[in-house]
């Protein structure tokens, strides 16, 4: 019989009730192994209920109680990372490796929640005026709502809800429906932890919940992480309907090569960038820009290690690169490579008709190299989201910067040069929101925020990192006065001689 993933509610598991469920498949074998309920407009309404009557609690409780929960969850998590990594390889296809990675990406996030204390401390400045002080503070908003992507089902959930709780607020995840069982043991490992019933929830579906996220009236904000037509939907909505927003979408993420650069380094880093998660990363490097008389070497050197790199399941320790999460997806980023030609790209690699053996009916493509891409091509305008890396040649570094300047994402971007003046200029030039100098991904530290610029962000709020915490939580000010004991009525003596 095929496993069933329900929703998690109010501290429990909650059957579907809509009738609707969605498959979800190994993608190392094609095989639908799991199907998911696809929540109602009223299923989410429930959740959202249960948030809510949560929130009376959870909202005024103590910074101690919030972290005494958040440092067991955070010792439940290291005790169940292989779980979870299992619950991502065989819903996503990553290799467990790769998988235990993500887990230890978003633990981050839940060891900075844990010192929340100091994250939420106010300001205070006094004497503004005559026995007047003035403090500001930082309060949580209520119920506020998580639509997290397949490409990482347990790092971006991990980005969102732990801070949001560690700040006062209540939580409903809606994950993708694609690949939604690790969002299950995280909430069933939080109530391990001791967190209240209802405090995170967990709801499945498609469109019809995301909707009723955006349109709920007790939902105060949505945080989200998919694509940039998605993220803008999102953000227009849910702005319109009165909610604060951080929607961050697609991207385009260039690696700027200068002359001087160490190009074995460069390479290595490129293989790494284009190519790990199959190239299923909102942070993977997509496209090269070759400055100069490199772009030979470099390409024959990316194109020495990628032949090398072993496709298999992701629970084979031997793999390096797992499958693609559809077979929809595998053809849609096929397509890509097999129009490349036609378009002006030189084909070095092409991945488009790899198999493996034994595993004939999963969702594999190989690694693929195209060269001499031209900036009209689709491969290069569009975010392909696989195992397709793209090089440009040009002549400068400013044809560079301005090349990467004209594209409409700006999520992040990477330079590899050995010239430290040249790599300054470029963290000022470069129209990115992350950069990396010689680190091919530059996803920040979790004490550090994660966005993008353009079309790779809208609203106002990185995620994670202070931003992160200012996104959860709205601002007060407090002007206060107090009479002078002094200045009392004059009977009892407090003690406090005249003096002035």
């Amino acid at each position: 019989m095929t496993k069933t993933v329900n929703h998690w509610i109010g501290g429990k598991t909650v059957e579907g009730t809509s009738g609707q469920y969605g498959p979800v498949t190994d993608p190392a074998t094609g095989a639908v192994t799991t199907q998911v309920a696809l929540a109602s407009a009223e299923e989410v309404d429930a959740a959202v209920a249960a948030a809510k009557t949560a929130y009376a609690t959870w909202g005024t409780s103590s910074l101690a109680q919030r972290t005494t929960v958040l440092f067991r969850y955070r010792a439940l998590l290291d005790a169940h990372r292989d779980d979870i990594a299992a619950l991502i390889t065989a819903e996503h296809g990553k290799v467990h490796s790769d998988a235990l990675g993500e887990v230890a990406r978003g633990l981050e996030i839940v060891e900075l929640a844990c010192g929340i204390t100091t994250q939420l401390k106010g300001e205070l400045s006094t004497q503004v005026s005559s026995r007047v002080d003035v403090s500001s503070i930082r309060q949580s908003l209520g119920v506020v709502a998580g639509i997290t992507p397949f490409n990482f089902p347990a790092m971006v959930p991990m980005w969102m809800f732990p801070l949001a709780i560690a700040c006062g607020n209540t939580f409903v995840l809606k994950p993708s429906e694609k690949d939604p069982s690790a969002a299950n043991l995280l909430a069933e490992l939080a109530a391990e932890a001791g967190l209240p019933d209802g405090v995170l929830n967990v709801v499945h579906g498609d469109k019809v919940a995301v909707d009723a996220l955006l349109d709920h009236p007790d939902v105060a904000a949505v945080s989200f992480v998919g694509s940039t037509p998605i993220a803008r939907y999102i953000h227009a909505t849910a702005s319109a309907n009165g909610k604060r927003v951080q929607a961050l979408g697609g991207a385009k993420n260039h690696m700027l090569v200068l002359p001087d650069a160490d190009l074995d380094a460069a390479a290595d880093a490129a293989v790494s960038a284009a190519y790990g998660s199959a190239g299923e990363r909102c942070m993977a490097i997509s496209a090269v820009v070759a400055v100069g008389a490199i772009g030979d070497e470099l390409v024959a050197k990316i194109r020495e290690r990628a032949e090398k790199i072993k496709i298999g399941p992701g629970n084979d320790p031997a793999s390096e690169m797992g499958p693609l999460i559809t077979a929809a997806h595998r053809d849609k980023v096929a397509s890509y490579v097999t129009g490349a030609a036609a378009q002006g790209a030189e084909v070095v690699l092409d991945g488009t008709g790899h198999t493996v053996d034994g595993f004939e009916d999963g969702h594999w493509i190989g690694l693929s190299l195209l060269d001499k891409v031209s900036t009209d091509s689709d491969a290069y305008k569009d975010e392909i989201f696989g195992p397709v890396l793209c090089v440009l040649r040009v002549d400068t570094y400013e044809d560079g910067v301005a090349l990467m300047n004209a594209s409409p994402f700006g999520n992040g971007t990477a330079i590899f040069t050995r010239d430290g003046g040249a790599a300054r200029r470029f963290q000022l030039e470069i129209e990115a929101g992350m950069v990396g100098v010689n680190v091919p991904i530059p996803v920040p530290v979790g004490y550090h925020s994660f966005g993008g610029w353009k079309d790779s962000l809208f609203g106002d709020h990185h995620i994670y990192g202070n931003d992160g915490v200012h996104f959860y939580t709205r601002g007060k000010v407090v002007t206060t006065r107090w009479p002078d004991p002094a200045d009392a009525p004059a009977g009892v003596d407090l003690g406090f001689p005249r003096n002035h």
